[in-house]
C-alpha cells in the first residue's frame, strides 16, 4: 500500500504569530513526515474577547512568519511545502474548526491523511468547540505538551473519553490513518501565548520582547504598522 499524502493543519488567531507557532510547526513537520503544511489564520474567532487585530493585517503576518518558517525548513532539510489558506478568512460567519476540516476533505479527498496539529491548551479546551465530537471524522491531532496546560490537571470527562477511545502511542499509527487518531507528544514544550506576547508588547521592555519572540519578517510588519501598544 502507498503511504497516504500526509498534510498538516495549524490554525489559529495568530494575534500575533510567534515563535512557539514555527516551534510547534517545525516539530511536526518532521515528526509525522509532513507532505505540506497549511498555515489557517481563522477569519472571526468566535471564542476569542473583541479587539481582535483585522483579518487583513493578521493574514499579512502569518503570511510573513511563513517566510522565516520556510527558511527553518530549508536548514533543517524538512522537505515539508508550506502554505497559509484563506478559508476562514474567505468564509462568512464564525470560524468554527468543524467547517474547515469538512471543506478540507472535501478539497482533497477521502484518501489524504489530515491532522490538525495543536498545543495540550487546545485540547483540554476542545469540548467547548463546536461540534467538538464530530472533528475526529474527519482528521487526526497532534497535541504538543504545554508546561502550563498539564492534561491530567486540566482535562475534561469529555476529553479523557476521547482520548481512550483515539489516543495512539506512536507517530507510525497516527501517518497511518487519515483520521480518527489523537497523537499526545511530550518531549516539545510550547510556552508561549499570543495574549500574553500582546500584553507583554505594551512594556517598555517592548523592543526586546518583540525580537525574542515573533519572526523577524511579521516584526517589521509590527513595527512598520505600530501594532500592540
Amino acid at each position: 500500500m502507498n503511504t497516504p499524502k500526509k498534510i498538516g493543519i495549524l490554525g489559529g488567531t495568530f494575534d500575533p504569530p510567534h515563535l512557539g507557532h514555527l516551534k510547534l510547526a517545525t516539530h511536526f513537520a518532521k515528526a509525522l513526515h509532513l507532505d505540506t503544511l497549511l498555515l489557517i489564520p481563522s477569519g472571526e474567532p468566535w471564542q476569542k474577547d473583541t479587539g481582535i487585530t483585522p483579518a487583513k493585517i493578521r493574514l499579512q503576518l502569518i503570511e510573513a512568519a511563513a517566510v522565516d518558517l520556510a527558511r527553518a525548513f530549508l536548514y533543517l532539510k524538512i522537505p515539508t511545502q508550506i502554505g497559509v489558506d484563506r478559508i476562514e478568512i474567505d468564509r462568512a460567519g464564525p470560524s468554527y474548526a468543524i467547517d474547515t476540516v469538512k471543506a478540507l476533505r472535501a478539497r482533497f479527498g477521502a484518501g489524504v491523511n489530515l491532522t490538525w496539529l495543536m498545543g495540550a491548551d487546545s485540547l483540554a479546551n476542545l469540548h467547548s468547540w463546536n461540534l467538538w465530537d464530530q472533528l475526529l471524522g474527519f482528521v487526526n491531532f497532534a497535541v504538543a505538551s504545554r508546561p502550563q496546560h498539564a492534561l491530567s490537571s486540566h482535562i475534561s470527562p469529555e476529553i479523557t473519553n476521547l482520548l481512550e477511545e483515539h489516543q495512539c502511542i506512536d507517530t507510525d499509527t497516527l501517518e497511518n490513518s487519515l483520521f480518527g487518531r489523537i497523537y499526545l507528544d511530550n518531549s516539545l514544550s510550547v510556552d508561549l501565548s499570543s495574549t500574553e506576547l500582546r500584553n507583554q508588547l505594551k512594556s517598555a521592555s517592548r523592543s526586546d520582547i518583540a525580537s525574542e519572540h515573533i519572526p523577524s519578517h511579521a516584526l517589521e510588519i509590527i513595527t512598520n504598522l505600530g501594532l500592540y501598544k
